[in-house]
């Protein structure tokens, strides 16, 4: 993976934090969503501006960002700043404890800022308010225009830290931008940060482009056009821009998506009516078929260890959801609900299935075991789909259409984030309309 250049320096992990008291309950949403506060970083008055380069006020959007990453989670309530009491260059140096635990905070993270010879440097500290330890100390090392980079990441090693599982801000999403009326929709790739910042577009729009999907080992993605009303399907590199046809199949081409190596690509092929799933070796262009039924046979999606493949599939005579080995074998159907299934994808900790489901007009986003138990419906609305799992499993993004106007003749495509839980519900903020969401791995991997 072609990744930007952070140098990132351990100067300290405390042993006391093996001591820590701080708990932040994962499994149960945000119900008790844990008291942070998050200090201004100090910045020292010799590095006040540098080269243009307003330091203070870049301290103070990094922290903005590491508060809202938090608030975003659900799990976690960062208090305002009006109330605290220490002074941010003291606090990083030595917390008063008992003046932090006064505003109810359990959790405190501190930092410092320094720009120097065109390098920005960020330390930062996370406090354990209720055993007065400190539990992790780190710093980075960067170019100053990858100061919003910085603020993911110490997000994600705080994160990892209070709650045992790996973050997910430092990612980016991939969709569908959308412009027009239903019947003339403009639609582009675009890309932006997990936040919402950062929005770049990846195609012009001369062309239709469905379904893009991230390659799980580097910034490259696959995704459906169409040429001349004839579908194909793409690799595109974001770093380069470098694009190339995969090829061109007879019939149509559905929903590509990368194997968890990232060296094949799986896919269905509708010809004569019927779809079947096939692969493709990226590197030799041999192309495999999985499934050879009369059904039609759609929308597969690796398990995270490349040995099973889930799908959906009508040969029970409705749209069901099934697993089977990754060469095609030992077929089971793990769908026996009410209602239509669709749209299955792996987590990436390989304990779950997202899929959407179709009942009684009502469109759900939902998980289950990769058995088929425990289905859990997480949402439901007048039309959504296409989840989209975070890196590490916590969260699903998805793509939600809705009524508009006053007599519901038209319609907006918006992007949708909620916990597996069940909890944290939330609008994504896109420029536009928008589909099809794909959520990146770790930039910082």
């Amino acid at each position: 993976m072609k990744k930007i250049f952070l140098s990132l320096v351990v100067y300290f992990i405390s042993l006391n934090s093996l001591y820590a008291l701080i708990e932040v309950d994962i499994t149960r949403g945000n119900l008790d969503p844990l008291p942070i506060a998050v200090s201004p970083l100090h910045v020292d008055i010799k590095s006040a501006e540098y080269e243009g380069i307003k330091v203070k006020e870049l301290g103070n959007n990094i922290s903005t960002i590491i508060e809202k990453n938090f608030k975003n989670t659900g799990l976690f309530n960062p208090l305002k700043k009006e109330a605290f009491v220490q002074k941010p260059d003291i606090a990083h140096l030595k917390p008063r404890f008992e003046d932090w635990r006064l505003i109810k905070a359990q959790a405190l993270v501190t930092g410092k800022l320094l720009v120097k010879d065109g390098k920005l440097k960020v330390e930062f500290r996370l406090w354990d308010l209720t055993a007065a330890k400190e539990m992790t100390a780190l710093a980075f090392t960067t170019t100053p225009s990858n100061w919003r980079r910085v603020a993911h990441i110490i997000s994600d090693k705080i994160y990892e830290r209070l709650t045992g599982e790996e973050g997910y801000f430092d990612t980016r999403i991939i969709y569908v931008s959308e412009k027009g009326p239903k019947s003339e929709r403009v639609k582009k790739l675009a890309i932006m940060d997990q936040d919402g910042a950062n929005t770049k577009y990846l195609t012009l729009g001369n062309e239709l482009v469905l379904t893009p999907r991230f390659n799980p080992t580097n910034q490259m993605i696959t995704y459906l056009s169409y040429f001349r009303n004839m579908p194909r399907v793409y690799l595109l590199d974001i770093e380069t821009g470098k694009q190339e046809v995969v090829g061109n199949f007879p019939g149509m081409t559905f929903a590509p998506r990368f194997s968890p190596d990232g060296k094949k690509i799986i896919m269905s092929f509708a010809e004569d009516g019927n779809s079947d799933i096939y692969t493709m070796d990226l590197e030799t262009r041999v192309v495999e078929r999985i499934t050879n039924h009369s059904s039609i046979d759609t929308s597969p999606s690796f398990s995270p260890d490349g040995k099973y493949i889930a799908f959906n599939s009508d040969r029970s005579g409705l749209q069901q959801l099934y697993v089977m080995r990754s060469d095609g074998s030992n077929v089971k159907r793990i769908t026996f609900e009410k209602g239509i299934y669709g749209t299955p994808v792996w987590s990436p900790r390989g304990d779950l299935i997202a899929f959407t489901k179709m009942r009684k007009g009502r469109f759900y986003i939902g998980v289950m075991r990769t058995d088929g138990s425990g289905e859990r419906l997480l949402t439901e609305n007048y039309y959504q789909e296409a989840p989209s799992w975070s890196p590490n499993g916590r969260v699903l993004v998805f793509y939600r259409e809705t009524k508009a106007g006053s007599k519901g003749e038209g319609f907006s495509a918006t992007l949708w984030s909620i916990d597996i839980t069940g909890y944290n519900e939330r609008r994504l903020t896109t420029k536009t309309d928008a589909s099809d969401p794909s959520w990146s791995s770790l930039l910082s991997k």
